[in-house]
C-alpha cells in the first residue's frame, strides 16, 4: 500500500536510504532532514508485515512550476515487482495535482526513471539552487548523477 509518510516514518525512511547511500547509488539525508522534509516523502507499506518497503519524495523546487523527485528506493527483497514504478506514478499524481509544469531527478539509475517516460537532460539546464545539497556530497564538485525530467499537465 503506497500511502503519505507519517512522523512515525522517519526512522524507517532513514534506515531505508541510509542502506543504499551506504552503497554509494545514492545520496544520504539525514534524520533531521527527513523529519524536516516529513509532508513530502510517500511511503510503501507491505500489507502482512506493515513494514516500510519503499518511498520516495517530492520536493518543490520554486516558483517556476519545478519539483524534484528524492530519495527514491524500494527495498532490495521487493524490487523488481512494479513498486518504484508506482510510487514514481503516485509522485507524478501529486504533482499534477499542484499544477508542477516539469518533474526531475538525479539519479546513478537513469534507465529506471526512462522506463517511467522522463528523458535525460544537461544538468546545466536545472536551476542553481538544486545545487545546494551538493555541498554536502563527498562526490562533490565531480558529481556522478545524472538528470532526467518529464514535462507534466
Amino acid at each position: 500500500m503506497i500511502r503519505k509518510a507519517r512522523i512515525s516514518d522517519a526512522e524507517s525512511i532513514y534506515k531505508l536510504v541510509a542502506s543504499y547511500s551506504q552503497k554509494g547509488v545514492m545520496l544520504s539525508r539525514s534524520l533531521n532532514s527527513i523529519y524536516e522534509h516529513i509532508r513530502d516523502f510517500w511511503v510503501v507499506e507491505d500489507d502482512q508485515s506493515h513494514e516500510l518497503i519503499g518511498c520516495a519524495a517530492l520536493q518543490i523546487i520554486g516558483w517556476d512550476g519545478l519539483a524534484e523527485v528524492r530519495s527514491l528506493v524500494i527495498s532490495s527483497s521487493k524490487q523488481n515487482m512494479g513498486l518504484g514504478k508506482k510510487l514514481i506514478d503516485t509522485c507524478i499524481n501529486e504533482a499534477n495535482e499542484m499544477n508542477v509544469k516539469r518533474l526531475f531527478a538525479l539519479t546513478f539509475v537513469p534507465g529506471f526513471f526512462i522506463k517511467c517516460g522522463f528523458y535525460e537532460i544537461s544538468k546545466d539546464k536545472l536551476p542553481h539552487k538544486i545545487w545546494s545539497d551538493c555541498i554536502d556530497c563527498p562526490m562533490f564538485p565531480d558529481c556522478k548523477e545524472i538528470a532526467v525530467i518529464i514535462d507534466l499537465n
